[in-house]
């Protein structure tokens, strides 16, 4: 047996419970040591220990290699395996260091040649461009330089950290409207322009912008793309995690959140920001959020003009509202003045404006394996197609027609569906004789409106009619909710309207509108709808299905034109004709014999 590392350098091996005396230059052995491996050469042969790793071991819990280590020094003895492990471990580390700071040397001397030769060009161009163009020279007048663009190219390249497509996303980025909507087909680059556009203002301190998705886990792709895009343009900007927010070193923020709910939009209560933009804003179901958001864009920097920023595909729980508000008042890539007084533009996207994505042609090839509903919404940007809507046989070109003059003689009808915090809707139908068509010629559409108010409007709007037109109302506007006062219901018939209790079996009523918009054997549907009522037209095309009910209709989307036309629809409209009931009347009376041959 041996103890290698006691071994001084350049000596032969020492067998265990051994040490080299210099003085006398002779091994001798170790108190204990010796013992030690006796007990354990015992243990062996008796086999008791079994194997010469057991032996081993039993040796090294007898005796530690430092306390070996301590009684060779204790006794006067060197130690070299300790001195010369330190030493070789010292010099490979300085070998390694020398490595490397040799291999850094190396990189900046190439990097700095580089930039001086980088630098003798650039002297060159500026000293040509100082001087005076028409000195003359001996090749006549000044020589041609080069062009700066490509000298300074390498710099440019560098600068430029994002370069918007030419067509809608520049649009998008210069417009100058205060609320823009960049939507339509998907791979536009709507999501890279939607990051973009508030850097507009990242060098001013008292710039803040809020960028809102509907979920979480959608947020985190923008996010993923803002830690590629912004340090590259502002270095020196931080993002922290826990607020989602990105600081600037102007002291301009950028925050990114989310609105799984309405009530969400009240952690930004109290808060004021510059720009505020949706991303993929057809994904909330009511324009609540927008509202309310568009109430915190306000700024005290002069210098600083405030912007709202959208962008969506086709479809979607919020498609509808999305669509009333850009793109039905105006043509696309036209400013105009909304409602509330701000200004506004539709700025549709197409596959074909990201040249990254048009030009593979893989992207679009999967768009086409899309159904036709998406492949519509995706590829096309169509936004009168809604995926999942309740009534997909309903087309503008078969149920939609222009106004005319309807005959003094046609029965009319009206369903009315009440309400308060929402709209009211009242829809006016005529039914034509010829072959029992129901076309709705009127509506009213409306929140706000108490009992009595409604009552004056819809007078109002039938002062035209021939006769008071007779109609349903939601069984709710007949329901007491106080110990004083009339119901809405009573209301209404106080003012001279002709109203019975609405029928509002949900299911069936689904059933019949579904009925109706189906063709007839004429090519004509059962229902048709004047193009003055945009709201009916809308609720038809884009009110989704219940996913937990699918026979019914999703109630949290906006439903009351369809709810006050599934009631007038349910109150069975038909033709009232004079003359078949005066033949019915006479065929009740007419005397009949019970003997056909003798006549009694």
């Amino acid at each position: 047996m041996r103890f290698p590392k006691t071994k001084p350098k350049g000596k032969g091996l020492i067998p265990f419970g051994y040490a080299y005396n210099q003085e006398t230059k002779l091994l001798e052995a170790i108190p204990g040591h010796l013992e030690t491996l006796e007990e354990a050469l015992q243990l062996f042969e008796t086999e008791q220990l079994t194997s010469l790793r057991q032996a081993i071991d039993y040796i090294k819990a007898k005796i530690s290699h430092q306390t070996f280590a301590n009684y060779l020094k204790k006794e006067g003895h060197e130690t070299h395996q300790y001195t010369y492990h330190s030493v070789v471990k010292k010099d490979k580390t300085a070998k390694q260091t020398i490595r490397k700071t040799r291999k850094r040397i190396s990189q900046l001397e190439s990097k700095l040649s580089n930039t001086k030769e980088q630098l003798k060009k650039k002297e060159k161009v500026f000293k040509k461009l100082s001087e005076d163009p028409n000195k003359s020279t001996v090749q006549g007048k000044i020589v041609e330089i080069e062009p700066v663009a490509e000298t300074f190219k390498d710099d440019i390249e560098q600068a430029v950290v994002f370069a918007p497509n030419e067509g809608p996303q520049t649009e998008f980025l210069a417009a100058s409207e205060t609320d823009v909507l960049y939507g339509g087909a998907a791979g536009g680059g709507k999501s890279y322009a939607m990051l973009v556009d508030p850097l507009r203002y990242a060098h001013r301190a008292a710039h803040r912008a809020l960028i809102i998705r509907r979920s979480m886990p959608e947020l985190r792709e923008l996010i993923d793309k803002s830690r590629e895009l912004y340090p590259k343009a502002f270095p020196g900007c931080k993002y922290r995690e826990v607020e989602k927010m990105w600081n600037f070193p102007s002291g301009a923020k950028i925050e990114f959140g989310f609105l799984e709910r309405d009530a969400d939009v009240y952690r930004y209560q109290g808060q004021a920001y510059s720009w505020i933009g949706f991303d993929e804003i057809t994904h909330l179901p009511t324009e609540f959020s927008w509202n309310y958001l568009a109430s915190r864009l306000r700024t005290t920097d002069t210098e600083i003009i405030p912007y709202m920023r959208c962008t969506a595909n086709p479809g979607g729980v919020g498609a509808h509202w999305v669509k009333k508000r850009y793109i039905d008042p105006c043509i696309p890539d036209t400013s105009f003045e909304g409602e509330d007084g701000l200004t506004r533009k539709f700025i549709p996207a197409r596959l074909e404006d990201n040249p990254y994505l048009a030009e593979d042609g893989r992207y679009e090839q999967m768009l086409k394996a899309l159904p036709p509903t998406q492949r519509r919404q995706l590829l096309e940007g169509n936004w009168d197609v809604n995926e999942g809507a309740a009534f997909t046989e309903f087309t503008v070109d078969q149920h939609v027609i222009s106004p005319f003059q309807i005959p003094i003689h046609w029965d009319r009808v009206k369903g009315i569906d009440y309400g308060y915090a929402s709209e009211s809707a009242c829809i006016w139908a005529c039914i034509d004789p010829s072959d029992g068509t129901l076309i709705v010629y009127r509506e009213l559409y409306r929140k706000g409106l108490t009992g009595q108010d409604l009552g004056y409007l819809i007078t109002e709007m039938e002062l035209q009619d021939p006769v008071s037109v007779a109609g349903v109302l939601d069984t709710a506007a007949w329901n007491r909710t106080g110990t004083t006062g009339p119901t809405v219901g009573e209301t209404l018939i106080k003012q001279g309207h002709k109203l019975r209790r609405s029928d509002k079996n949900r299911i069936q009523g689904k059933i019949q509108i579904h009925e109706y918009l189906r063709l007839q054997h004429t090519g004509r549907p059962r229902l048709q709808i004047f193009n003055n009522c945009p709201n009916l037209i809308r609720e038809l095309q884009s009110i989704p299905l219940d996913k937990s009910n699918p026979e019914d209709v999703d109630t949290k989307a906006q439903d009351h034109a369809y709810d006050a036309l599934r009631y007038l629809i349910m109150s069975r409209p038909r033709v009232n004709d004079p003359l078949a009931q005066l033949r019915d009347l006479r065929t009740q009376q007419a005397y009949t014999p019970s003997d056909s041959v003798f006549g009694y």
